[in-house]
């Protein structure tokens, strides 16, 4: 398969404009359009629509686009394996990671990337609700949980311990839980749902934090929302440590029950399909990441 093909059809699909894909290529606008058009003849599908007013993917076109990337990043890695040559960092990485993690320590760091890595374009995915890397034929994402998916391949980019918090007002106004079962006492505040968390102590011992069976009048699926909550006084919430170790730092949230945090064995992952040969610029963007966030957490230096 012609893999210049291919190539102007991946950023075809990133640009929704043949036009500019081709210019990219060095390639005048009729030369890319016939050739797109001999890449849909060779596969026999419409990958792309073309209107005079817009371009947008086919549905065929959406099935295919993972696995023209796929095919571009091996030729990639053989050629480099052979030493033909070292693939440039190119094209746009589809990326989806946490918001509220993303707020606080990727967004800061783009501009960076950006200018280290003129040729890669980012396209960025931010909920805490998280996106189906298949599906959604994402390059890599973040994930703050225990890598449990065996479709995925991952490199741990710093743990996620996570502990209780309360504010001030709060602990002023209901007290200070001494021993996890205080907590059946208290207003907690429920992350997308009602589950139990298991606590473990310094020496073993073993709690739990469960809504279901204390006073919960609070469900959020934001991080950023539980913590604004908690601040204000609405209760007691589990947090990542990396979400809430300034504010603990400053004194507008405590922790609560300091000799515990949540067993769960949640660590921050960068993932990735495991059928992916990793091209240059999902390898770029991984080191990059792992070298000003993972090598040393700050969120970690100040616990």
């Amino acid at each position: 398969m012609d893999t210049d093909g291919l190539r102007l059809f991946v950023l075809a699909a990133e640009k929704l404009n043949i036009s500019a894909a081709g210019r990219e290529l060095g390639l005048a606008p009729a030369v890319a359009s016939a050739k797109l058009a001999k890449l849909e003849t060779a596969l026999g599908a419409d990958l792309l629509h073309r209107s005079t007013r817009k371009v947008s993917l086919s549905l065929e076109g959406s099935e295919f686009l993972p696995f023209a990337r796929e095919m571009l990043a091996q030729e990639d890695a053989g050629r480099a394996a052979l030493g033909l040559r070292q693939p440039q960092a190119t094209g746009t990485l589809r990326f989806t990671a946490p918001s509220s993690f993303a707020q606080l320590y990727i967004a800061p760091l783009l501009p960076e990337f950006l200018t280290a890595h003129p040729g890669v374009s980012l396209d960025l995915r931010l909920s805490d609700k998280p996106f189906d890397l298949i599906e959604g034929s994402f390059d890599l994402a973040l994930r703050n949980s225990a890598l449990e998916d065996t479709s995925l391949k991952g490199r741990k980019l710093a743990d996620d311990r996570r502990i209780l918090c309360a504010a001030p007002s709060y602990l002023d106004q209901h007290g200070t839980p001494r021993v996890p079962d205080d907590l059946k006492a208290h207003q907690l505040i429920a992350f997308g749902g009602r589950k139990p968390r298991v606590l473990v102590g310094q020496q073993g011992q073993e709690g739990s934090f469960d809504p279901s069976g204390a006073a919960c009048r609070l469900i959020v699926d934001d991080g950023s929302s539980q913590k604004q909550a908690t601040r204000v006084g609405a209760g007691i919430s589990v947090n990542s440590l990396w979400s809430v170790h300034e504010e603990i730092a400053q004194g507008t949230l405590l922790r609560v029950l300091p000799d515990y945090e949540v067993a769960d064995r949640s660590v921050l992952w960068l993932v990735y399909p495991k059928a992916n040969v990793l091209s240059a610029k999902v390898r770029v963007f991984m080191d990059f990441l792992l070298d000003r966030i993972g090598r040393a957490p700050v969120w970690e230096q100040r616990a």
